[in-house]
């Protein structure tokens, strides 16, 4: 499953990764904090949809993302 990143709010058009949460190869839980990104300068948890093991990711530390971007998989 592709992980995307979300539009937490109207005028929101991209965010930077803070951190990733999980490392390659870890479990996840579905809900679970997978990574931390900052728009508008508030920080977000991006949650988990689905539980799996995380193993792929497509960004790094202080990219910054797009809205609707795949940013990692879940297996």
């Amino acid at each position: 499953m592709q992980v995307i990143l979300p539009k937490w709010g109207v005028s929101m058009q991209d965010a930077v990764l803070v951190r990733w949460l999980k490392a390659v190869g870890a479990p996840v839980v579905e809900g679970e904090p997978l990574a931390e990104f900052e728009t508008d300068k508030v920080e977000v948890e991006l949650e988990s949809p689905a539980s799996g093991i995380l193993t792929r990711v497509y960004v790094s530390e202080d990219d910054i993302v797009d809205v609707g971007a795949v940013i990692a998989e879940i297996e």
